[in-house]
């Protein structure tokens, strides 16, 4: 089956073409997220955050057709101390 993948930030530099946008994938039936992710050149610990068709899934989560997945490094941000 196949699935749409678009990684973020840093992660893109360890997958070539991954600047030009999404990359289409062929997975077997039954793939998690997190297979999904050990199969991509990106370090694991890099691979926080991951939506599928814009909701935030777990690494269990089983893919399906046509699903599109994003995956984030993590991501931090904001004023420590909010005025």
């Amino acid at each position: 089956m196949q699935v749409k993948v678009q990684v973020y930030a840093i992660l893109r530099q360890y997958i070539p073409g991954a600047y030009q946008g999404s990359l289409i994938l062929e997975v077997p039936e039954g793939t998690t997220v997190g297979q999904l992710i050990e199969r991509l050149p990106i370090p694991r610990e890099l691979a926080r955050v991951v939506f599928v068709n814009g909701i935030r899934q777990e690494p269990d989560w089983v893919l399906r057709e046509g699903d599109e997945v994003g995956i984030f490094p993590p991501i931090a941000g904001g004023h420590p101390n909010p005025a």
